[in-house]
């Protein structure tokens, strides 16, 4: 990674701490948030050991001020942000209820952490990497996402607008080299899949299996792909 400066967000377990530490190990300087502080701090002290540069904050990244601060700190702590991946999400309630049953408020919230908070982050870091007009932004979206499946509620529905989303940044900046992809890491065994598919009986990729399309995603290796979905467990080779 040659030293670039990547952010993480919901990087405290899962997914977010798989990429965080394969980034670590890539030499990348990282800016991480989770609205768990606890399991956060865990994260760093690992990717640290490795000898990663790693700036750790508590923040809700659906919250403009939690967006502000964590941004703010990223840039006057290592003074730019080469890679975004917008990783928060939540599962909403489950077992997930059909949309005639599910909680409005629920609904709401799942929508305001999983789509709202990758709309502004990106929509304040991308005034940073347009000053250099260089950066890759990458946002993991899901099956569920791309298929509407019944049962799948507020979640699926949020993934579909993070892909409305990733299209419509990545056409707004197809004229500079700011880059604004997508990535489907498949099931994955993680606590919110079991959440989601609690009864599930057939094997799952780890966290870290998935991991390597994202690292050529932020490489330089990348340049010039843009709007594009990959699917993360049949990406092999890149």
């Amino acid at each position: 990674m040659n030293k670039k400066v990547v952010m993480i967000t919901g990087a405290s377990k899962g997914l977010g701490k798989a990429l965080t530490i394969a980034f670590a190990k890539k030499g990348a300087r990282l800016a991480i948030c989770s609205r768990s502080e606890k399991d956060l701090e865990k994260v760093k002290r690992e990717a640290e050991g490795l000898g990663a540069e790693v700036l750790a904050i508590r923040a809700d990244v659906s919250q403009p001020g939690d967006v502000e601060r964590f941004v703010a700190l990223t840039q006057e702590v290592y003074g730019q942000i080469d890679v975004l991946i917008n990783n928060a999400s939540i599962l909403g309630p489950g077992p997930m209820p059909l949309l005639l049953d599910y909680p409005q408020e629920d609904f709401a919230e799942v929508l305001r952490v999983n789509v709202v908070s990758a709309f502004l982050v990106s929509q304040r870091v991308i005034p940073i990497m347009l000053e250099r007009n260089e950066g890759s932004i990458i946002n993991v979206t899901s099956e569920a996402g791309h298929v509407g499946y019944a049962g799948w509620g507020a979640y699926g529905i949020s993934k579909f607008a993070v892909e409305g989303l990733t299209q419509t940044w990545a056409d707004e900046l197809s004229d500079t080299n700011v880059r604004v992809n997508m990535i489907d890491p498949g099931e994955m065994d993680t606590e919110m899949h079991q959440l989601a598919v609690p009864d599930c009986d057939y094997p799952l990729a780890k966290p870290e299996d998935v991991v390597d399309i994202f690292l050529h995603l932020a490489s330089d290796k990348a340049k010039g792909i843009n709007g594009q979905r990959f699917e993360a467990q049949s990406e092999e080779g890149l």
